[in-house]
């Protein structure tokens, strides 16, 4: 997150699980490292740490190109869309193992990272909140800064939550190499309906505590108490579902009113500039980018290869087939007016915002993936860099930003964590769920496919509880894609091993008499998902970091 240009490692803060490190036998602070105490005696130093807490360490290959990692994958090489139905990554970067089914302590491919990444987060923001009394500063900017440590505690928390299930509560303690580790709570997994708890508490002190908005601009990505409350209702959510079933559905509703009843966010007209600018109503908590801080850039890791790009995420099949008609009917409906020799023609909206297929217009060109000759296909150049589904990503793309060299000049888009339109949809699955769908869960569901961009036609009145719900898990499928909410729906609702046992389908293009043939294919082999799949396995090395003292989450 850019937010402000200085960044600071603390000495103390730098150990990862359960420890610190200690000064070496020269007793020599390294220059590039700020004490402690400094920081605790500076009012604008600790803001800087505070700051810095919402970004965290690169911790394996392809995770945050120059810019440290935030929350999630976010703007990365290999996307999370690329380990759900959503994607492929291209050129495997340890994913295609997670699509096998191939998960392993000892192999976690991308999702290695998020256990150590959590817990070092949580050690930092405990030595905050431990110290943050020391600090001479303003009530005021006290409370805030209480309310920002929480609300990223929190938000780490929800992620163990959401990959692992049960997980370590560490309270507020900052534990250090010296402290004595043989205590079995240390190593302890909390009951579900604990950890969530746990969570839901520290977004409501968060909520206390933080502003409604950020005045200044140099604030701008910073928590905001509509961020704790979005969070908190994401978390009940998850926590109403079936794969959890530690939370009421009536609880998450009331949690997602309580953002809509603000007042202060909205629909954003245009569903493309949604995702290329954070100049809106809609986005509610985001990370910032600034032009020369290096970082992934979206136009050259996803583009086609017949415009140099690299391929990257590329959607599948199986998402392309979520999208409706225009006419608002899903293309399986005889009466849709689908046509499978022109299978692009009169689709929703944000089918031609998210998806680059072939005949799509782009960058004053057209899209090739036909063979022979296209040149996007593997006839093209690159060709190493062809898409293997026929397909490419286009949400999040800026055509104002090259492709070729786009370094230190592009990649100004913010990655949006929460957004108004998730809050309408868990409004409305969590309304259905508790009451059926009553008039407040049409108008929130239409509120989100009737942006003016979109505009698909309202949902059909008379649906049952059960139509309803398969209308409110189409539409987060189609209207979140790549967001990083597929890979954790699919596990809540408990479909996975449905959805996730579907082959990775792709489109072959076919140019025959002029005109293009499409034909379904594999685009990756061995796609599995089993039962122990639905939580992630803790790394083999964090097992051993305990002496063997943490259990294993079942199944591995």
């Amino acid at each position: 997150m850019k937010t402000n240009n200085i960044i600071i490692s603390i000495l103390l803060i730098t150990g990862g699980l359960f420890t610190s490190c200690k000064k070496n036998y020269l007793d020599i602070v390294p220059t590039d490292r700020v004490p402690d105490v400094t920081v605790l005696s500076d009012s604008a130093l600790f803001q800087n740490y505070v700051i810095n807490r919402y970004m965290s360490i690169k911790l394996q290959d392809k995770e945050g190109e120059g810019t440290p990692p935030g929350f999630g994958r976010g703007f990365e090489y290999a996307m999370w869309s690329s380990v759900s139905d959503e994607s492929i990554y291209n050129n495997d970067d340890n994913t295609w193992l997670i699509q096998r089914g191939l998960l392993a302590p000892e192999n976690t491919g991308i999702a290695g990272t998020i256990w150590g990444r959590s817990y070092r987060s949580i050690r930092e923001c405990n030595y905050g909140l431990v110290n943050i009394m020391q600090v001479p500063m303003s009530e005021q900017l006290r409370n805030k800064l209480r309310g920002e440590l929480h609300f990223i505690r929190a938000f780490r928390y929800h992620d163990l939550i959401r990959n692992y299930g049960t997980v370590v509560l560490m309270g507020d303690k900052v534990y250090n190499l010296e402290d004595d580790m043989t205590d079995p709570s240390l190593f302890t997994r909390s009951s579900l309906n604990d950890c969530i708890s746990y969570a839901v508490a520290e977004l409501d002190s968060a909520a206390q505590h933080l502003p409604e908005v950020n005045d200044d601009s140099w604030q701008a990505g910073r928590a905001t108490k509509g961020a704790a409350l979005a969070l908190k209702a994401r978390l009940l959510l998850y926590a109403a579902s079936p794969l959890y079933n530690a939370g009421t559905w009536e609880a998450a509703a009331a949690a997602a009113k309580v953002v809509m009843d603000m007042n202060k966010y909205s629909i954003a007209a245009d569903y493309v500039k949604l995702f290329q600018n954070s100049d809106n109503n809609e986005a509610i908590f985001s990370r910032l980018y600034a032009i020369g801080a290096r970082h992934v850039c979206m136009e050259i890791a996803n583009g086609p290869n017949g415009y140099n790009g690299w391929a990257g995420n590329t959607p599948l099949q199986n998402l392309v087939d979520a999208y409706e008609m225009k006419s608002g009917k899903p293309i399986t409906d005889p009466a849709s007016g689908y046509n499978a020799t022109t299978p692009y023609v009169n689709r929703d909206a944000r089918f031609y915002a998210t998806i680059l297929y072939n005949g799509a217009t782009y960058r004053g060109s057209t899209i090739q993936t036909y063979t022979p000759g296209g040149k996007d296909s593997n006839d093209g150049p690159s060709n190493w860099n062809t898409t293997k589904t026929g397909y490419y990503l286009r949400k999040f793309m800026d055509d104002s930003y090259p492709i070729e060299n786009p370094w230190d000049v592009a990649g100004r888009q913010p990655w949006i964590y929460l957004r108004y339109a998730e809050v309408l949809l868990n409004y409305a699955e969590a309304q259905n769920e508790a009451v059926g769908p009553d008039a407040t869960v049409y108008s929130a569901v239409n509120q989100v496919r009737q942006r003016a961009s979109v505009n698909q036609p309202a949902l059909q009145a008379g649906l049952s509880k059960d139509q309803m719900r398969e209308a409110i898990r189409r539409e987060r499928q189609v209207e979140l894609a790549f967001e990083e909410h597929r890979f954790y729906d699919v596990r809540r609702w408990k479909i996975a091993m449905q959805t996730e046992n579907v082959p990775a389908y792709g489109i072959t293009v076919e140019l025959k008499n002029g005109a293009p043939v499409y034909t379904r294919k594999i685009a990756l082999t061995g796609r599995l998902f089993a039962e122990k799949n639905y939580f992630l396995p803790i790394p083999r090395t964090e097992i051993q970091a305990s002496n063997n003292k943490l259990d294993q989450t079942t199944g591995y």
